[in-house]
């Protein structure tokens, strides 16, 4: 398999599926929706994106990752601190 690049400027040396396969993993693990053999899936686009973006904004700003002790959004400098669980569900209203 050949590396190509998609968008912008990534380093091809650090291009590796195994980042994808671990995302995947993770919204697996997370989100029932996702695992086989089960009847919690959904048929409208829709009624995916919410549950989708909440796990996204809650692993990414409330949750800390033990690699890092900090949540990812902190790590990018995103934001200086972690959101509180509260915080997210109010500003998802």
């Amino acid at each position: 398999m050949d590396k190509r690049r998609i968008v912008g400027n990534p380093n091809m040396d650090k291009v590796s599926t195994s980042y994808m396969k671990r995302n995947n993993l993770t919204m697996r693990m997370a989100m029932r929706r996702f695992t086989r053999l089960t009847n919690a899936f959904g048929t409208k686009v829709e009624n995916l994106k919410a549950p989708v973006g909440l796990h996204f904004a809650y692993y990414n700003l409330v949750r800390s990752h033990g690699s890092v002790l900090v949540t990812p959004a902190e790590a990018a400098g995103v934001t200086r601190r972690a959101w509180s669980l509260q915080e997210l569900i109010e500003l998802s209203n």
